[in-house]
């Protein structure tokens, strides 16, 4: 069976909206700030991941049909197929998702989506260029084998990424309650992207941010404390190049420079900001020492 690309048919819509949010900025800058170089290398990330898939297609496509030999079930293309993929392929994305900022491999592969300190619709497309050779799509190889079809698992990832777009932006505020409180929005996804200590390592949400829910990961955004963007060094830099590779070249450096084999692998999957000698801080040590900071002083004991 052949399913449409969502992709392909939205492409109109994410120039269109991405041109409206601009002309938004030009009279409510604090609803939507666009800086010409930063969205260029956003849109040539972006191109760069479109041409790269079409090279890693065929190598996921022949594992996922293998994989698809050894289905525990069979769902084909009935109704309640399309209903259970959609949870199935979000759960997926979550867990991906999560894993991509736990480890480094998986980070250096992910890292070039958060490196704008600008926060809009272009930044959606700031997609990956080494996902495929980190293997990243590995946790959708559970689809096949519980049964899904490969047209109908790509199908669901198109519309996945689609609904992924609409939500990278300053110019939306809170949607109705009931719709935060189930679904992905941009509110969770600017926390998502946030740098402040408080909103690090949180809403890895695809669609729904019932998952970050259910597994303690999910963080309110605070309209006292202002998301700031980008990543916690920030490259500086509007280089695709630079930004598609900087963070494995940080980890050909380490691993050279690794004192013990033990280090030479936590430099590989370990957490971002591990060190050995414990002058770099991961996400958890920067979120414990702004607890630190924050808390109350303890009473002395006469």
């Amino acid at each position: 069976m052949t399913l449409p690309d969502p992709v392909t048919f939205a492409i109109p819509a994410f120039v269109l909206l991405i041109i409206l949010e601009a002309l938004i900025g030009r009279f409510r800058p604090e609803k939507s700030r666009y800086e010409t170089r930063d969205s260029a290398a956003s849109l040539f990330m972006g191109l760069g991941n479109f041409a790269i898939g079409f090279l890693n297609f065929g190598l996921v496509a022949a594992v996922s049909l293998w994989v698809y030999e050894y289905r525990i079930f069979e769902f084909g293309y009935q109704w309640y197929a399309f209903v259970l993929i959609f949870f199935a392929e979000d759960f997926c994305y979550y867990w991906f998702h999560r894993l991509s900022h736990e480890h480094r491999i998986w980070w250096a592969a992910h890292i070039n989506h958060h490196s704008s300190q600008y926060y809009n619709l272009s930044t959606a497309l700031r997609q990956t260029w080494t996902g495929g050779f980190a293997g990243t799509w590995t946790p959708w190889l559970l689809l096949s084998f519980l049964g899904f079809p490969l047209p109908l698992i790509a199908f669901q990832q198109g519309v996945s990424l689609v609904y992924q777009f609409w939500i990278h932006t300053e110019a939306i505020d809170k949607m109705p309650r009931h719709f935060e409180f189930f679904f992905n929005t941009p509110s969770h996804h600017r926390v998502h992207h946030a740098i402040n200590a408080k909103y690090l390592d949180a809403n890895y949400a695809g669609i729904l941010i019932i998952w970050d829910r259910l597994f303690g990961t999910f963080v309110e955004e605070d309209k006292s404390e202002p998301c700031r963007y980008g990543i916690v060094k920030q490259i500086a830099s509007f280089n695709p190049f630079v930004i598609a590779f900087h963070e494995w070249w940080g980890i050909i450096s380490d691993v050279t420079k690794a004192k013990t084999v033990k280090g030479a692998f936590m430099y590989m999957f370990g957490p971002p900001g591990w060190s050995e000698d414990g002058s770099r801080m991961t996400s958890r040590m920067i979120k414990e020492k702004a607890a630190q900071r924050l808390s109350p002083p303890q009473p002395q004991a006469d």
